[in-house]
């Protein structure tokens, strides 16, 4: 995050090779994002530079904006979504009531924490923490499923130290980050979640879905007008440039 001459925080680009990704961990929106942008990386093979492109996380707290996430407004959006997009592993909450995640703080906190470590192990960290909530139905607002899910990512070979991890969560060495993110998030900047931002400094906001809602939110469900997956395509290669 850099400012300009009104003070105002602007977005600082990502390096080429890399894009920028500010979400929240229970966003629906991006969890599809994520599920179509690694189907993209596995259509255009390791022969493409574009596979190669990493992502640097970056917190979009919708809990902040909102107040805490409700599970009525995950279960409809899950179902929505999920005809989409089934692949993804959408599923409703299954768990007990009063285990559902009404906020992720921590949980963005431990991403950013691992991303510090290394994009790879960001994004790995990332990922199971959405399939945990999501497919998995367990309670990412935990700090020790939180850091259950960490094992369960080092276990599988990714490049993520959970003791550092775990140093860092009881330091807060990365709250400042978080908070750094959502100063910028409340900005017309970042315009919502997921949004992207491209190395030369383009800002995608939820790419290739257009949505409306049908009846109020949480109460209501999305109907997607239009979804091209192939949006997913041109960004990795626009970051690869």
């Amino acid at each position: 995050m850099t400012t300009t001459d009104t003070d105002q925080p602007t977005v600082s680009p990502p390096p080429p090779g890399v894009l920028q990704l500010w979400s929240d961990l229970l966003c629906p929106f991006t969890h599809v994002a994520l599920h179509e942008l690694r189907a993209a990386r596995e259509r255009l093979g390791p022969g493409d530079p574009a596979h190669n492109v990493q992502l640097e996380h970056h917190a979009f707290p919708l809990e902040l904006f909102n107040g805490p996430h409700l599970r009525r407004g995950t279960d409809t959006e899950a179902v929505g979504l999920g005809q989409i997009c089934p692949a993804a592993g959408f599923r409703v909450w299954t768990g007990p009531d009063d285990s559902y995640p009404h906020t992720v703080l921590t949980a963005a906190e431990a991403v950013l924490a691992a991303g510090a470590q290394s994009r790879v192990a960001g994004e790995a960290l990332d990922a199971a923490l959405r399939a945990a909530f999501w497919t998995g139905a367990r309670s990412i607002a935990h700090r020790a499923v939180v850091l259950e899910v960490a094992e369960e990512v080092a276990a599988g070979g990714a490049p993520l130290d959970t003791g550092r991890l775990t140093q860092a969560l009881d330091s807060g060495r990365h709250r400042a980050d978080l908070m750094a993110d959502v100063t910028l998030a409340q900005t017309e900047a970042i315009p919502t979640s997921p949004t992207f931002v491209l190395p030369d400094g383009t800002v995608c906001a939820n790419p290739g879905i257009t949505v409306h809602w049908e009846g109020p939110w949480a109460a209501g469900y999305p109907i997607v007008d239009a979804f091209n997956a192939s949006a997913y395509i041109d960004l990795l290669r626009d970051a690869a440039r």
